[in-house]
């Protein structure tokens, strides 16, 4: 396996690469790494290698000239070579990545600095774009070291054994169980019992549970990766309803006042099938509260007979899951009288968070909305409105406007029902 990484900080390497398990990959010739000074493939006396921004701003950016003269010399086209750009707005790197990449010959390392380079180079030259996360560093040399030593750790020979590697945190999409050394108490915390008992099938199986457990603790993203078994699965689901987080969230359908297609205020008629199906939406995701807010009196009644029917009337004999759903189910007048019924509850407003199909100024979106929500015992009231949306009074009262569900097409239209399932699972679900 061949690096080479292109930089105008070749001396960045000089330790990075002098010791540990890349080092002695080195010295066997495993892999071969050759770091390259941008510097030299230009053509100006000052070894110029940036330039001011077309279209004004701020910082220099990297010029393509050197950089593409410097892929063309470097990239050997008879093997199976990437280029790879280091920059913040590329796929973020991770273990699969490196094991995939593992299989090339050889790898060009192009290291962004500045304000980044000339976007006719990734045009012309990069095959793959890497993040190393969400953070800003000082140039791509970093993320060029971190690429470098994890595609390395997959090169046979590497390492000794390379079931090192499949042990290790990452692989089948799960991080590593938590070890262990002597002694056995260190500062009144013992090691697990099971773990002194020898009895290596059960301590195989606690190792899979903690990494289980420990994986959707600190990094459930990964676990969208895994293949876990069936028994992997239900150790997973068992923790998740175990540990789930506590929150306090409530959730409206409104039906007035809201608006037709005239923008006039209206009030909707309550149809079953928006309580049936939110009401699971809403047993689902663990939600305290699901109301109904209609002040006519025949809707009312209405929906009061459908209710009945499940809690109290024959529906309880016939589905006892959909009995338990409509147990969330409240009807009130008016979105104030919902306020006040939730500060009895809470002894606290909730924070009113509107929903909208239509794009506004000042929205709020789903990763934030959900950490505030779990993060914050404060109650939250989400409305969702029917006919052509709720009116503008109510709007303005909202803490928080939240962006609209969208698809990749102009087409926008979604039943309410089906709008309110996507945006629980957003907000609300343990997302693997």
């Amino acid at each position: 396996m061949k690096f080479d990484i292109i930089t105008i900080f070749p001396d960045f390497f000089d330790s990075v690469f002098s010791h540990g398990i890349i080092n002695k990959a080195l010295e066997k010739n495993i892999v071969d790494i050759n770091i390259h000074n941008l510097r030299d493939f230009t053509k100006n006396k000052h070894k110029k290698v940036d330039d001011t921004p077309y279209g004004g701003g701020s910082g220099m950016v990297m010029s393509p000239e050197p950089i593409g003269l410097a892929v063309e010399e470097i990239k050997d086209n008879k093997k199976k070579s990437i280029v790879i750009l280091t920059t913040p707005q590329g796929q973020k790197f991770n273990d699969q990545i490196a094991e995939n990449l593992s299989k090339f010959d050889q790898i060009v390392l192009l290291c962004g600095r500045y304000e980044g380079i000339d976007e006719r180079v990734n045009e012309l030259y990069v095959d793959l774009e890497l993040s190393t996360g969400d953070y800003i560093n000082s140039g791509g040399e970093y993320a060029a070291a971190i690429i470098t030593d994890a595609v390395s750790r997959y090169v046979p020979g590497v390492l000794g054994n390379i079931e090192s590697v499949k042990s290790e945190s990452f692989k089948d999409g799960l991080l590593e169980y938590p070890q262990y050394t002597k002694p056995n108490d260190y500062k009144g915390l013992k090691v697990p019992e099971i773990l002194l008992t020898g009895n290596h099938a059960n301590i195989e199986v606690w190792r899979k549970r903690k990494s289980i457990e420990r994986t959707f603790k600190k990094n459930p993203d990964i676990l969208d990766y895994s293949k876990l078994t069936k028994e992997e699965s239900d150790i997973l689901k068992n923790y998740q309803i175990e540990n789930a987080p506590s929150y306090n969230v409530y959730i409206a359908l409104i039906h007035y006042p809201v608006y037709n297609k005239q923008l006039e205020i209206i009030s909707t008629a309550c149809k079953s099938i928006d309580v049936h199906d939110i009401s699971r939406d809403g047993t689902t995701y663990g939600v305290k509260q699901f109301f109904l807010v209609t002040p006519v009196v025949e809707q009312q009644k209405l929906a009061k007979k459908l209710i009945d029917h499940w809690i109290v009337g024959q529906g309880v004999k016939f589905n006892d899951t959909k009995s338990e759903a409509f147990e969330i189910v409240k009807i009130k007048n008016t979105i104030d009288d919902v306020i006040t019924e939730i500060h009895k509850v809470e002894n606290k407003e909730p924070k009113l968070i509107f929903t909208d199909a239509r794009l506004n100024e000042n929205m709020i979106g789903y990763n934030e909305l959900r950490k505030k929500i779990f993060e914050n015992d404060n109650p939250f009231l989400i409305l969702f409105g029917t006919g052509w949306g709720i009116a503008q009074e109510i709007t303005d009262k909202a803490d928080y406007v939240l962006k609209p569900v969208r698809g990749f097409t102009n087409f926008n239209h979604l039943s309410v029902r089906s709008a309110t399932a996507i945006i629980l699972d957003r907000l609300l679900s343990c997302k693997i």
